[in-house]
């Protein structure tokens, strides 16, 4: 009898023993899936933050060149501004040049410089134009920028949940998974339990019969 139970208890533990390790294995494995999981979000992230640099020096790029471009404009509204200059010095010269001359060609000087005028009033009004047009250009360029900027926000914070979600589940199936496997336990050894007390009482009757009989 007892060494029916030393080896009942030894396969006991034994089964203990196996059920111990392979819930450590499987802890293990998700371990290991939880890294390899981490590991290529790192990778997804790194590649979404290189695309914002890429973004943010296409956006520098940008601002580089239409800072150019003010540039160039206020030069053109530089010039522009000393031909009115000129073209105002130029009439006061041509009026004064008027004074000697005669009717007819005192006209024509103030027709000249009345086109004079008109052409330099025409300029300034189109460089006035293109630096509003400009102006309209480089917002709409940060704008689109902006709105480049958001959507990848939003799909890397879609793409982030979405893995969250996905290793919740993991995690909840593991878990149910490992309760199964300690109920599936529990009942193992209430089955053995039950199996070695049937055995002990078949073992007491078997001895009563002998000692009867004898």
């Amino acid at each position: 009898t007892r060494c029916i139970t030393v080896i009942l208890l030894t396969f006991q533990t034994n089964i203990l023993t196996e059920l111990k390790t392979w819930e450590l294995n499987l802890i293990q494995q998700h371990k290991l899936q939880m890294r390899q999981e981490k590991e290529k979000h790192d990778t997804q992230v790194k590649q979404m933050q290189n695309e914002m640099e890429n973004l943010k020096e296409l956006l520098r790029t940008y601002e580089i060149s239409i800072s150019r471009k003010d540039e160039v404009i206020t030069n053109l509204t530089q010039a522009l501004e000393k031909q009115k200059e000129r073209v105002a010095l130029m009439r006061k010269f041509t009026l004064w040049r008027i004074q000697h001359v005669k009717a007819k060609q005192e006209e024509y000087a103030i027709r000249m410089a009345d086109k004079h005028f008109q052409t330099a009033l025409m300029k300034k009004v189109w460089a006035a134009w293109r630096s509003v047009s400009e102006e309209k250009w480089k917002d709409k360029v940060a704008r689109a920028c902006q709105l480049k900027a958001e959507d990848v926000c939003v799909q890397l914070t879609n793409d982030f949940e979405a893995k969250i979600a996905e290793l919740t589940a993991a995690l909840e199936l593991t878990r149910s998974e490992l309760l199964q496997l300690h109920s599936e336990r529990d009942q193992y050894e209430d089955t053995m339990k039950k199996a070695f007390m049937r055995g002990v009482c078949a073992l007491n009757l078997e001895a009563m019969t002998m000692f009867q009989s004898k």
